[in-house]
């Protein structure tokens, strides 16, 4: 058993590394260096309700996720593909809120991490954050890819 669970840890690893290699390549409104993109920061604020869909590719948590939240905490979140709905199995507390990925974004800016970057809608909500706290290690990346964001959901 242990060898079925490193396999899909080394095949998030390579999505992982693929996905910030698109999502790089693709250009973004946010800045290269972490020291350029700190200075961009949304004035959005977290409502205590909504629900989206949140494309996470770390270590961690990989997979693609459908969360509602309610006052402020994750309520539901339902895996929508076979990594996240075993994920949500066995870390059901491991799938963040928006506010949460802001503050791991900010985190990883005070920590001068290489890569820090957001980008944002037009109403200010993160739709991408890319992390990588040293380019040189494997496995401290973060991709998360945040879509069909509902507000009005309560």
């Amino acid at each position: 058993m242990t060898a079925g669970l490193s396999r899909p840890r080394s095949m998030s690893a390579a999505v992982v590394g693929a996905l910030l290699c698109v999502a790089t390549a693709c250009g973004s409104s946010a800045s290269s260096g972490s020291a350029d993109a700190s200075e961009s920061k949304t004035t959005w604020e977290e409502p205590a309700s909504y629900s989206c869909t949140l494309k996470s590719a770390t270590q961690v948590l990989a997979g693609t996720f459908r969360v509602k939240v309610r006052d402020g905490r994750v309520t539901e979140a339902v895996g929508v593909d076979g990594d996240a709905r075993r994920q949500v199995q066995e870390l059901p507390g491991e799938v963040p809120t928006i506010g949460e990925l802001l503050t791991r974004l900010e985190k990883a800016r005070s920590d001068r991490a290489d890569t820090a970057e957001a980008e944002y809608a037009a109403d200010g909500h993160p739709v991408r954050i890319i992390l990588d706290w040293d380019k040189n290690a494997i496995d401290d990346e973060a991709l998360y890819v945040i879509s069909s964001y509902d507000p009005t959901v309560g």
